[in-house]
């Protein structure tokens, strides 16, 4: 499995998200790697990420569930169909559910694990986790849908 982040592998249409686009300067900046079956990101939090004092925003936690979800899905499906970068097809977000089953505290980095549970040649589902200090916060589950990366050029 390559080393390199996910989202490193992408080609420059797809590199301007705000959670994981390595080209929005004022993202998230999110990397997500390989894992054996999985992939795993880990990412730090600043002071201004916060819901309140000492807790990460819920809509900051839906993002990062969202963005690496979808990596996962766009990494699957490249790696299943050994598909070059300059045939690129995209997964984008269909659906998000997100359960917030604890606070997440802001000081500590956070990480997230996801894997694909379901596939289509459109779609797939995919679960994601994440975590801080290895105690679970909040789970998603993303359904990410299949799109030519042409219709996203203007």
């Amino acid at each position: 499995m390559p080393s390199e982040p996910i989202q490193d592998l992408w080609p420059e249409i797809g590199t301007f998200c705000w959670g994981c686009g390595k080209n929005n300067p004022h993202g998230l900046q999110l990397k997500s790697y390989w894992a054996d079956e999985e992939t795993v990101a880990m990412w730090q939090p600043k002071d201004y990420h916060l819901a309140f004092p000492g807790v990460l925003n819920g809509g900051i936690i839906a993002t990062l569930i969202d963005c690496h979800a979808t990596g996962t899905a766009n990494a699957v499906a490249h790696r299943n169909s050994m598909t070059d970068k300059s045939n690129h097809f995209v997964y984008v977000t269909g659906s998000l559910q997100v359960k917030y089953l604890r606070p997440t505290p802001l000081a500590k980095p956070v990480t997230l694990k996801a894997r694909v549970m379901d596939a289509t040649d459109r779609k797939m589902t995919v679960t994601c986790s994440l975590y801080s200090d290895g105690i679970e916060c909040a789970t998603g589950e993303v359904v990410a849908v299949r799109i030519d990366a042409s219709s996203l050029i203007e």
